[in-house]
């Protein structure tokens, strides 16, 4: 996949592209959808610098033109999931398109330039319709780090390093970046109490994860190969499963999370394509003792670049940080290259019973943790289940997240040779939960 579009001496004549420590420059090219009025109308865009390329614009305008008419009409659309569905030759073709298009020294710059709205001016919303969304479990370290918290003896379930172990999410609630988070309401039990009570969460927590959308689907009843993964996957996103850790523990035996992830999803608005992060493929981590996945989860290169080098990190601003002007105090980074199980083992393990996987759908990696301290990727794993305080630079502590928090997600790719890419930023900010008609008299 490497070719003139990833040139790390590239440059472009767009603001901000060149910046040092920006995530858009030109060798990345994330796609998203954008609207700029109050008609409210959401336009296909790229991301360079410090603005967006309105891409309905750019076709309508004939500088695509040589795209294919599909791929054209599908630039039209506010959402990506028909142009998904065409597959990795058009999302190529308009990658090379665009790259010349915004380089220095491009021929139509000032027929590009009048296409341009500065990203601070612009609406990010949702980047495809999302039909489905299943949330995975494959960071070897979050599974050993959450499970030792209740099962010490026995943290990591026999059938994970079998499988990369999912549920099914919930799609209407996964929401673009910016979008609060309201303190959700459910069912838990107290420590130390016979009953449960229906209450607000005590413990609403974040999970730093990533998100992989599919392009290209595949028939009800048919799997797709190992090999032939990532010819289905279209790009990657930051993905925030906010969780209530009281409301999950309550629930989730038998069946697993239900209303304690269901309340709210973030994602950041822009998607990386999978040809962006071609040069920061790698290998799959040789753990001490793993034996071969089964030959389903198996393809040809797989050991050798089935993972890929994205850092990802998460930060935390609360109330009265804001109100003191201090910036957001990391809490978390970690590594999604070091994963027990690859986007693309998730991809083939989620059809090869014949679930037919639909363009725009959505894959969480699971919380990316690694296995050190500062690199947990949720507040259960970093403060214990809330045993192990963090102190902020206020005089605040955090078990869990209090009201007025904001969780602050980012991500970037970075290797010798290669100019650096990044992923923006994925945020939401805790609002208090509501007076709910069904709570008990007293409730809170």
């Amino acid at each position: 996949m490497i070719n003139e579009t990833h040139d790390a001496a590239l440059t472009s004549w767009v603001p901000g592209a060149d910046r040092a420590g920006g995530d858009f420059p030109i060798q990345n090219l994330p796609l998203g959808a954008f609207v700029v009025d109050a008609r409210n109308e959401a336009h296909l865009c790229v991301a360079i610098g410090d603005c967006t390329l309105d891409l309905r614009r750019a076709a309508e305008r004939g500088l695509l033109d040589g795209l294919t008419p599909n791929a054209l009409d599908a630039l039209c659309k506010p959402t990506l999931n028909e142009f998904m569905a065409l597959g990795a030759a058009s999302r190529k073709e308009l990658r090379l398109m665009l790259s010349r298009l915004l380089r220095t020294g491009a021929a139509r710059q000032h027929e590009t330039q009048s296409l341009l709205h500065a990203r601070t001016e612009v609406q990010m919303v949702l980047p495809a319709s999302i039909g489905d969304y299943t949330d995975f479990y494959t960071s070897i370290h979050h599974a050993s780090n959450a499970g030792k918290l209740f099962r010490p003896d026995n943290p990591l379930y026999p059938n994970f390093t079998q499988l990369p172990v999912a549920y099914h999410g919930r799609a209407s609630s996964i929401v673009a970046s910016g979008h609060p988070t309201r303190r959700p309401w459910g069912q838990l039990r107290r420590s130390g109490d016979t009953n449960p009570v229906f209450a607000p969460t005590g413990k609403l927590d974040f999970e730093l994860e990533l998100g992989a959308f599919i392009g290209t689907g595949n028939a009800l009843g048919e799997p797709i190969p190992a090999t032939a993964a990532e010819e289905h996957m279209f790009g990657m996103c930051i993905l925030n499963d906010w969780s209530a850790r009281d409301i999950q523990a309550w629930e989730y035996q038998p069946l697993g999370p239900f209303l304690g992830k269901s309340f709210l999803t973030s994602i950041s608005p822009w998607i990386v394509t999978l040809e962006a992060l071609a040069p920061f493929r790698t290998s799959i981590p040789g753990w001490p003792g793993r034996a071969p996945a089964l030959p389903y989860l198996r393809g040809d290169g797989m050991d050798e670049s089935g993972a890929i080098m994205i850092e990802v990190e998460v930060a935390i601003q609360t109330e009265l940080m804001r109100q003191r002007g201090i910036t957001p105090v990391s809490l978390a980074r970690a590594s999604f290259g070091e994963q027990y199980w690859t986007i693309f083992q998730m991809i083939a393990h989620h059809a090869s019973n014949g679930c037919n996987l639909r363009s725009g759908d959505l894959l969480g990696t699971g919380t990316i943790s690694g296995q050190d301290a500062g690199q947990e990727g949720c507040l259960l794993e970093k403060t214990m289940n809330g045993a192990r305080p963090i102190a902020l630079p206020t005089g605040e502590n955090r078990s869990f997240l209090a009201d007025g928090d904001e969780i602050i997600m980012s991500a970037r790719c970075a290797r010798d040779g290669y100019a650096p890419i990044g992923f923006g930023e994925c945020r939401g900010r805790v609002l208090p939960s509501i007076h709910h008609a069904g709570a008990a008299a007293g409730a809170d």
